[in-house]
């Protein structure tokens, strides 16, 4: 049967990708659409051209009935699996369910299923034991051959990082090695500022806000980087003036809209808000309230009953009311993803709109156009930077810092994200560029591994631990241990003198004679190596030479010496540490 809707190019285009990659591989894929690009349609036209069984999985009633939908006006008859929506149906050849209802009724699934869609797919978290592993795990048992495709405007989560290993354009994704991702390859990509700038998207108005703003960087984070509620409550206390403020420069800037979503940072937040908006033009929306309450006041705001429609942490997914004009964001998080799908409600296209207003009143500082690190800030000064790999040429995108002229002056990639096409002929995988920025070097076959290593990836020895070399030399009376501040250089002759300053005033010295081809390979590997971040590394000949360029020279974060009779020989320098011991200025404890 012909398809009811004509795929716009980009679909069509996602469509065809994944065709093309399922024909050469059963490696799972992503295909990553902005909020509002029609993913709906995408999975409906891949069901369409399905042969065999299929199951589009989603983790909210709201997107298996849009989903479903979508697909049913095909003329095509679909089942539905959700106890959400009181159906369970499995003897369709498309079946869209729900992942709770599947992983609780894994027993009725036990046909030979060719292809498994994850929407929302950023939710998997590649943990054996989550629900869509054990989906997934029971419908390989099956086949073998089970393809798997996620969908997704936001292909990473803030614990993992990317959700994906390898990119179609030729890149690799994620900084460590032992990192297992829930995909294996992005097929196909659409950025939010091609949806936006060709009219598929509303674009969105983004504004200071003119009143105070919350301040919540004294906050505890945990490794999702979201707050506890209770740290959150109690500041929020202390500042009812800013929120009366904020809901008061809401009120006036939303004359003219016609729908006002508010993000509150707890459920007393939620309350507090809506006691500041008219009681007639507003909705209240928590984890807490009851579904038919919920799904009326949802109706009501959609129908323009309602103007606002204040929610804690529920209606950031599986939503869709195109009016939607006004965000107004008056919660913390550091989540890229959560953040892009909070201003995504209100990025869909609607007769008289023209744009959408969206205000941060958290001071989140998210790029929205822009998120394409895709790890967790180092910290808040960290930007997007371009770094070139010396290896391969390949332009990786970090986070760093840049001085005032734009010149990358700091970064913290690790290992460059180029992919290498095999040679012609080969039927072998693209295989990652192993050029590193920052290195572990094998103390037995001076190999170069991740700085997280445990074992070489060369020749598979154990290679010392960082923290067992100072934890050990701590021990010792005879050894030196300093955080490394920074270092000073000079030359007499052939011999050039480091002088390794330690936080608290201490100082190690040792001296590299150039004359000697051992030390000189030595300081180069040390240092050479590592000139410039690693972006451009230099092998020097000469003392002099290395003078001329000792501010491109990293420092070690910390330096072992052992006493000597009458002076301290340094035996070892840490570079690129990770670990629990505190660097030199880091306020943190031991």
């Amino acid at each position: 049967m012909n398809a009811p809707f004509k795929l716009r190019p980009y679909q069509q285009e996602a469509v065809d990708a994944t065709l093309r990659h399922f024909r050469k591989s059963d490696e799972s894929a992503v295909i990553v659409l902005p909020t509002g690009a029609g993913k709906s349609l995408v999975i409906a036209e891949l069901a369409r051209l399905a042969r065999r069984k299929i199951l589009v999985l989603t983790h909210v009633k709201e997107l298996v009935e849009q989903n479903h939908t979508k697909y049913q006006s095909y003329g095509l008859s679909g089942g539905i699996f959700s106890a959400g929506l009181k159906r369970k149906e499995n003897q369709h050849q498309v079946t869209f369910a729900s992942v709770q209802s599947v992983a609780a009724n894994l027993d009725q699934f036990r046909d030979e299923y060719s292809l498994v869609i994850i929407d929302e797919c950023h939710r998997v978290s590649g943990e054996e034991t989550s629900q869509y592993q054990q989906i997934i795990d029971l419908l390989k048992q099956q086949n073998d051959s089970l393809k798997v495709l996620g969908l997704t405007a936001t292909p990473y989560r803030l614990a993992m990082g990317w959700i994906y290993r390898y990119h179609y354009r030729g890149f690799v994704r994620g900084t460590g090695e032992d990192q297992d991702k829930p995909f294996q390859h992005c097929i196909y990509e659409l950025p939010l500022s091609y949806m936006i700038n060709r009219g598929y998207l509303t674009r969105p108005e983004l504004v200071n806000a003119a009143v105070a703003q919350y301040d919540f960087s004294a906050l505890a984070q945990d490794r999702f980087g979201e707050y506890a509620e209770k740290d959150v409550n109690q500041l929020l206390s202390k500042h009812q003036r800013v929120t009366r403020a904020i809901i008061e420069q809401v009120m006036e800037l939303a004359t003219e809209r016609k729908g006002v979503m508010i993000f509150a940072a707890t459920v007393d937040h939620a309350r507090e808000i809506t006691g500041y908006l008219p009681e007639h033009e507003t909705a209240l929306v928590t984890g807490a309230t009851n579904m038919k309450d919920r799904d009326l006041l949802i109706q009501r705001f959609k129908q323009r009953q309602l103007k606002y429609l204040v929610n804690v942490s529920v209606l950031t997914t599986g939503f869709d009311a195109p009016h939607v004009d006004f965000i107004a964001i008056l919660r913390p998080t550091q989540s890229v993803s959560l953040y892009q799908q909070i201003v995504g409600r209100g990025l869909r296209l609607d007769e008289g709109k023209y744009d959408c207003l969206v205000i941060d009143y958290a001071g989140n500082h998210v790029n929205l156009h822009h998120p394409e690190v895709g790890e967790p800030k180092p910290n808040p000064d960290s930007e997007p930077v371009q770094v070139f790999c010396p290896g391969c040429g390949f332009a990786n995108i970090f986070w760093g810092k840049t001085d005032s002229d734009g010149r990358v002056i700091e970064h913290y990639g690790r290992r460059c994200q180029g992919l290498l096409e095999p040679a012609d002929g080969d039927s072998a995988r693209a295989q990652q560029c192993d050029y590193r920025f920052r290195f572990k070097e094998c103390p037995h076959c001076g190999g170069e591994n991740d700085i997280a290593a445990r074992n070489c990836g060369h020749c598979h020895l154990a290679i010392i631990d960082p923290d067992d070399q100072l934890r050990d030399a701590l021990k010792l009376k005879d050894a030196m241990v300093i955080r490394c501040a920074g270092i000073s250089m000079s030359a007499e002759a052939s011999k050039l003198r480091i002088t390794y300053h330690g936080e608290d005033g201490e100082e190690l010295k040792e001296s590299f004679d150039f004359t000697k081809p051992a030390q000189r390979s030595v300081f180069n590997k040390l240092f050479g190596r590592r000139f410039a971040n690693g972006q451009s590394p230099r092998t020097f000949g000469k003392a002099d030479e290395v003078l001329e360029m000792q501010a491109l020279l990293p420092a070690p974060d910390f330096v072992i010496a052992r006493k000597q009779k009458h002076y301290w020989r340094v035996q070892e320098r840490v570079f690129d540490y990770r670990g629990p011991y505190r660097k030199a200025n880091e306020v943190r404890g031991l």
